[in-house]
């Protein structure tokens, strides 16, 4: 069971008073928590305006995403960039892909959008930057390898969003694979001297990371 590292009922209040999601973000909610078999990876509304904000704070002409899932970020990320941005976002789950490409081509930002579809660390050799940001979502014992090749693709000044930093809370005492993975770069990057950082206990865990 999934702990809860925020109240449910103050999570829910946090919603109502930020910026709304649109309908076709509701939609992908709903098709996502019928039609795959972990939904909770979801990003929600919370995180996503976040996201959107940050990509708005940072007047991101260029984001790379590492772990799409069904394309709830991506197209809250979309929503924060210019016209002529663009997210390249690496997944490699056919389901979620299908789906996500149904919703991009629905929104008016899918057209900033680029799937790469496979493994992301192959994809990410393919891949050249700069980026204003990234953010990291995807299988957690390869988080150190993805946030060592994502950084120096960063410009100087850029944003690395990590998600589920905290693994609910199991990170304090890691007990399993991916809370110990995750403990591991939570404690590289508090040493990195390349990056400036703070962790949020948003969600499930946010750590910002701005190169310097």
């Amino acid at each position: 069971m999934k702990l809860m590292l925020v109240a449910p009922e103050l999570d829910a209040y946090a919603v109502s008073k930020s910026e709304p999601t649109s309908d076709l973000l509701k939609e992908l909610v709903e098709v996502t928590e019928r039609d795959t078999a972990m939904p909770i990876m979801l990003t929600g509304p919370l995180e996503g305006r976040f996201l959107k904000m940050m990509a708005q704070l940072t007047n991101a002409k260029r984001i790379l995403e590492i772990g799409m899932f069904t394309g709830y970020s991506a197209l809250s990320m979309a929503e924060g960039m210019p016209d002529d941005g663009e997210l390249i976002t690496c997944d490699l789950d056919p389901t979620c892909i299908a789906i996500a490409r149904k919703f991009y081509a629905r929104s008016p930002h899918g057209k900033k959008i680029v799937l790469m579809e496979g493994p992301a660390l192959e994809s990410l050799k393919k891949i050249k930057g700069p980026f204003d940001m990234a953010f990291i979502d995807a299988d957690k014992p390869n988080y150190t390898n993805y946030y060592e090749a994502v950084l120096p693709m960063m410009r100087q000044g850029g944003l690395i969003l990590i998600d589920n930093v905290l693994y609910s809370g199991r990170v304090v005492a890691p007990d399993c694979e991916n809370s110990k993975a995750i403990a591991e770069l939570n404690d590289r990057i508090a040493k990195d001297e390349r990056v400036d950082r703070v962790l949020l206990p948003l969600r499930d865990g946010v750590f910002m990371v701005r190169k310097r």
